[in-house]
């Protein structure tokens, strides 16, 4: 079903998907359902999409706010939760302003010596595993989504290898330090990456200057919790990037998903955007 289920996947079990932003839950929970699997859906307020939460009954599924740890888990048990997904992203502003933590999660946070995106998440995790629930990873029935190594869209414009090589240096080097996942380079030159105001963002930053030969890199963080930050390329990402003027882009194979792949491919074709996928 897919390369990202443990070994000893138990398909009796019911699978909890906690949806957030955008497509991606939309299309993880069309697939794991096509696989045969029992799934239900905890969407967090705010954050996912009204045709997710409505392609499911009332008895398979329920919410929690952005924050509320206990409930969560409370939800899970409800549901005899075998295992667990996360997909889809949380507005990131939620973590400074609209959280509502409950006691569960006052005392988690403050166990923390740090809080961002990857600690708080990472110990939200950490709790559902506490719990006896398999936190899967992230990627779980997306196989067919992930970068292939190689062209994938072949793009009008020429990007010199060194060039590549230049922005996927700088990639990785932004995404050890827990900066960003992507970078916009022009021939040697760094215009852009990524931090906490999003991939779009950055894009709009980036195309601001009208440099040539612009290259988008996105690829995964050393030590990647998968469990709930996978590098995503979609096609909001792509009309950032015709906006931006930016035509190429270089995703990290087997690690960033394109959301979803066949449409992407065929609608970066038909826009002249170049698509590549390099190992790092």
């Amino acid at each position: 079903m897919s390369l990202f289920l443990p070994h000893d996947f138990d398909a009796s079990r019911p699978l909890v998907l906690i949806a957030g932003q955008g497509n991606y839950p939309i299309l993880l929970a069309k697939r794991a359902i096509e696989a045969g699997i029992r799934l239900r859906l905890i969407e967090l307020s705010g954050e996912t999409l009204p045709e997710l939460i409505e392609s499911f009954s009332n008895n398979e599924r329920s919410a929690v706010k952005v924050g509320q740890v206990g409930k969560l888990l409370k939800e899970l048990k409800k549901f005899d939760a075998g295992y667990a997904v996360m997909a889809g992203q949380v507005t990131p502003g939620k973590l400074f302003k609209g959280l509502h933590p409950d006691l569960k999660a006052i005392r988690m946070l403050a166990g923390l010596d740090r809080k961002n995106a990857e600690t708080i998440f990472g110990a939200i995790g950490n709790e559902i595993e506490k719990a006896g629930i398999h936190l899967l990873d992230a990627r779980v029935f997306m196989d067919e989504d992930l970068a292939d190594e190689g062209v994938m869209v072949k793009g009008k414009e020429r990007i010199e290898p060194k060039h590549l090589s230049h922005g996927m240096e700088i990639a990785r080097e932004n995404a050890r330090l827990d900066v960003g996942q992507g970078v916009v380079v022009s021939r040697g030159t760094v215009l852009a990456v990524e931090a906490f105001e999003g991939t779009n963002a950055m894009l709009a930053r980036a195309g601001s200057f009208g440099a040539k030969n612009c290259l988008f890199v996105k690829l995964g963080k050393p030590n990647q919790d998968n469990r709930f930050d996978v590098p995503v390329f979609g096609l909001q990402t792509l009309k950032a990037l015709m906006e931006a003027g930016i035509r190429n882009v270089a995703l990290e194979s087997g690690s960033v998903l394109l959301l979803d792949k066949e449409v992407i491919l065929k609608e970066a074709k038909k826009l002249n955007v170049g698509i590549t996928g390099t190992k790092i």
